[in-house]
């Protein structure tokens, strides 16, 4: 009907012209110009849902509109053509509608991959093309100025989906998407946007919307094969409903895998059949979010109360569409447009050449209004459907997203987002209040509540040294020191990340392997990463990538020896009591005579305290030389073990056998393997003769745990081979092993956790000596400079009393010598006194008290201060001459002399001085 009606447009447009004179010339207003209808082009594929939907969305929009703005002067006259999904009769309908039609404005195309070729003849025509569901970014509004998208960018998507793969921490993710310009448009973008949060994408899968099911099970398996678990869709409704029926049947609907929608098909979920829904339970998809308004409500009772009455009943017709209320929307931003632009229906093309080809470009004229119509719709704002209706740079303004669960035959919304408040689990959306959760718990593929993936981490099965890995049976549990740092690393994590640890062991629950083909398993997809005590070694690192080392790094291979130590062995009393007997037998005889004068005393009481601490001192170094030669191993140097064929020990199943015999050059007859430190002890015990070993080459960590068990009996010596410690082993390429390494930095910085696991597992070390060290024959000794602080002491304590009895002794004396001889010199006073200078002092209280018992001259050799000196050698001379029967009485002995030769009856008596 339309079209015959557009084919007599010239008269029609003269009918309408009288009929407004009449009208007028009547006395009629002008506003009953509301009759001028304005032909707007439509070109849809109504043989596609959306384009089914839009077309009645569109109708009910013209007739919701002029029920509103009776008023109106003008009237759209939507001419529908019918595109199909084919570029060339979209293209062909556009220009029929734009030559022939001469419409003022094109609503569609539908496909993004339409739409480029009649972005071109708007551009010529300048007509505009206006598109509510062409969303591809490679077609850009700014670029193309008679485009216009009444509907959101894909690009504005891509941070919203990359903040909901951040929130489950997935750190690899696999693209598929459809084959055209609405898939291939949108994946630079989101490469990038996944790139900024680190999330790697391994794989892409591209698939034509031509491809067949087996087409699409090929494709499939190959995502199996290579263990994609986490897949991000972007194709339209018709693919994608393919895709997921297929991916059912591949079991990839199961538990442990994840798929997350773009919104080009998170928003055709609708129209989806019941069998493509059951396919799809667990899926996550992402659409924007429409807020809810009084119109919307009462459309959408109008809308199911007209399909009610033409009798269809079907979901995908009677639920809301996304696409069916942005083309709503555009009808009413049309027509307001059309009304403010001043668009008549004489706005003319001015024709280039006039020729009888409907399709001929040449013909093809320019729409003169077309520039002021475009404007007046850029700057259109109003209230719709879908939110506010708000261009910016010629396409819809970004809006906010909800997140949705698809559980059974509906979408449960589990998050919504927002550019402000990013992912939040809060409905209330517009109150920008933030939930603590992010999201709400999704159910996902399999039913289950548990996010996929979980990282599948394979751990050894030890038969020692079981505070670092100890796996238990029966229910399993697997606990030690590398377990706790991993658990403690991934609550260090900026993520959410699951796990499971699976033992590596065979059916009787053994040790499946070495630590090398434990590895192994992550190359080969088995394991997805491996958490022990596992060396970084640089050949390991060709097959898989290794985290920041939890362990000390530096030293790897020590050697251990047992020492013999037969002549000092003993019990700690008798060694104790051997060093106080040398000490104090040395003061017991170290001098035998009395000492009288408290200056003598004084310095005496220092120099008895210097030699308690040389002796002391020399006991204690002497000793400590004697066991420290006694101590060295018979052996440091790894060539002589080698030129002696000594047995040497090694932990089972680790690298250190290689090394061994690639890098030490060992011969492997005289390498032994064992697997805990009570076989170390058993060995190093028997020895080399003895079935057993000389030395261990293992690394320190299993050093330190072994010393704390056997300390006494042996040492660590080198030399020293150089590897990076221990460490968790991922993929070649993963993406976690940054996020990993981080947090091993931060955990094993933490003072609190260091001293935790030092505490629970390493603690019985304290009680032996530090075994960090090697032992070295140029050990710190003691020296003569070592004592130079005692000996200054002493020196100065001398020197003080002797300059103090000096000065007393010329303090008492000088006055008598210049009295009796006034004219001699200084220097012959000086030669006089030190003659007698040794002389007994009677004034001390020593002999004060034997001169009122005794009956006696004095001794030639005392002084007596009283006299003179001339005087004084005469008592001398007399009192030799009368000393045969002098008998001295003490209180407690007898003491008498016979001697004429001068002899002292006061031997035992030192002088004062």
């Amino acid at each position: 009907m339309l079209m015959s009606m557009t084919n007599q447009k010239p008269l029609l447009s003269k009918f309408q012209s009288f009929l407004l004179l009449s009208l007028s010339l009547w006395g009629y207003e002008p506003l009953v110009m509301a009759n001028e209808l304005i032909p707007i082009g439509v070109v849809l594929d109504l043989k596609s849902p959306v384009g089914r939907v839009a077309k009645r969305y569109m109708s009910m929009a013209l007739s919701d509109f002029y029920a509103v703005n009776h008023n109106y002067s003008t009237r759209l006259s939507l001419l529908t053509k019918d595109s199909g999904n084919d570029v060339i009769a979209t293209a062909s309908a556009a220009l029929d509608l734009m030559k022939n039609e001469e419409v003022q404005a094109i609503i569609g195309p539908q496909w993004s991959a339409q739409a480029k070729f009649v972005i071109e003849l708007g551009r010529k025509a300048q007509v505009p093309i206006i598109s509510f569901s062409a969303t591809s970014p490679s077609l850009s509004p700014s670029q193309n100025q008679f485009f216009i998208r009444t509907t959101q960018d894909d690009r504005v998507q891509v941070k919203a989906i990359a903040n909901i793969v951040d929130t489950f921490g997935w750190r690899e993710i696999v693209l598929i998407y459809e084959d055209t310009d609405y898939g291939n448009g949108l994946i630079p973008y989101l490469l990038d946007a996944l790139q900024e949060i680190d999330t790697r994408v391994p794989y892409r899968s591209v698939i034509h919307p031509s491809s067949n099911n087996t087409e699409i099970i090929k494709e499939l398996n190959k995502l199996k094969e290579n263990h994609a678990r986490i897949f991000l869709v972007h194709m339209t409704a018709s693919l994608g409903s393919k895709l997921f029926v297929r991916a059912k049947e591949a079991d990839m609907m199961s538990e442990g895998y994840a798929w997350i929608l773009t919104t080009g098909l998170s928003s055709l979920l609708d129209p989806m059949g019941s069998k493509v829904m059951d396919s799809m339970q667990g899926v996550l998809g992402i659409r924007p979010y429409i807020p809810p308004s009084k119109h919307l409500k009462d459309f959408e009772k109008k809308w199911k109360r007209n399909l009610t009455s033409i009798k269809i009943k079907s979901k995908s017709t009677t639920s809301l569409n996304f696409f069916g209320l942005w083309a709503y929307d555009t009808v009413w931003a049309l027509a307001i447009a059309v009304e403010k632009a001043g668009c008549i229906v004489h706005s003319s093309f001015l024709k280039q050449n006039a020729r009888n080809n409907n399709v001929d470009l040449a013909t093809l004229g320019i729409f003169e209004m077309g520039t002021r119509l475009r404007n007046t719709i850029l700057t259109t704002k109003f209230q719709g459907l879908s939110g506010n209706f708000h261009l910016v740079k010629g396409q819809l303004e970004p809006s906010a997203f909800e997140l949705f669960n698809v559980i059974g035959r509906t979408e449960r919304i589990i998050g919504h987002w927002t550019r402000e408040t990013n992912l939040t689990s809060n409905e209330n959306l517009p109150n920008n209040q933030i939930s603590k959760d992010k999201v709400k718990q999704p159910i996902w593929p399999g039913y289950t509540s548990e996010q996929p993936t979980k990282l599948r981490i394979g751990v050894p099965v030890k038969v020692g040294f079981f505070d670092f890995v100890k796996v238990e049976w029966d229910p399993v549990i697997i606990s030690g020191f590398s377990i706790d740092v991993f658990k403690d690393v991934l609550l260090a994590l900026p993520f959410p990340l699951t796990y499971v640890f699976i033992p590596y062991a065979n059916k009787t629950r053994q040790n499946k392997g070495t630590y090398d083909q434990l590895l192994g398993e992550i190359n080969t997809r088995n394991y997805d990463a491996v958490v022990g005590d596992t060396t970084i070694v640089a050949r390991r690192s060709l097959y898989v990538d290794f985290t920041l080392p939890y362990t000390e790094s530096g030293l790897v291979i020590w050697t251990l020896e047992q020492r013999v130590n037969n002549d000092f062995r003993g019990p700690p009393k008798q060694q104790l009591g051997l060093i106080f007997w040398f000490s104090f037998s040395t003061l017991a005889f170290a001098h035998r005579e009395r000492v009288v004068n408290n200056w003598s005393r004084f310095v005496l009481i220092i120099w008895i305290f210097v030699v308690l601490i040389l002796t002391q001192s020399y006991t204690a170094n002497l000793t400590s030389m004697l066991t420290v030669k006694r101590l060295q191993p018979t052996f440091v140097d790894v060539k002589e073990i080698i030129k002696k064929g000594y047995n040497v020990g090694y932990l089972k199943d680790s690298f250190v056998k290689e090394l061994l015999i690639d890098q030490l050059s060992f011969n492997e007859s005289n390498l032994k393997a064992y697997e805990s430190p009570e076989e170390y002890h058993e060995a190093l015990s028997k020895g080399t003769y003895n079935d057993g070993v000389a030395a261990i080459f293992d690394e320190i960590p299993y050093i330190k745990l072994f010393l704390a068990k056997h300390c006494s009996r042996y040492s660590m010596v080198g030399p020293i081979y150089k590897t990076d410690g221990f460490g968790f082993a991922f993929r070649r390429g993963s993406p976690l092993v940054p996020y990993i390494s981080r947090a091993i930095l931060n955990v094993t910085q933490d003072k609190h956790k260091s001293l935790e696991y030092e505490k629970k597992y390493f603690s019985s070390q304290t009680t032996c000596e530090d075994q960090s060290t090697t032992i070295s024959s140029h050990s710190p000794s003691l020296g003569v400079d070592s004592f130079g602080g005692l000996f200054i002491i002493v020196g100065i304590a001398s020197l003080v009393s002797l300059l103090v009895c000096v000065f007393k002794f010329f303090y008492s004396y000088w006055p008598i010598l210049s009295n009796d001889n006034p004219a001699d010199s200084c220097w012959s006073k000086l030669v006089k006194m030190a003659k007698h200078f040794d002389l007994k002092d009677l004034s001390s209280y020593t002999f004060k008290g034997e001169e009122s018992r005794v009956n006696a001259v004095a001794s030639p050799d005392v002084f007596q201060p009283s006299l003179g000196i001339d005087d004084m050698q005469n008592h001398t001379r007399n009192s030799i001459e009368g000393s045969d029967d002098v008998v001295i009485h003490d209180d407690n002995r007898n003491l008498s002399s016979s001697s004429r030769h001068g002899d002292s009856f006061m031997q035992d008596v030192p002088n004062s001085s």
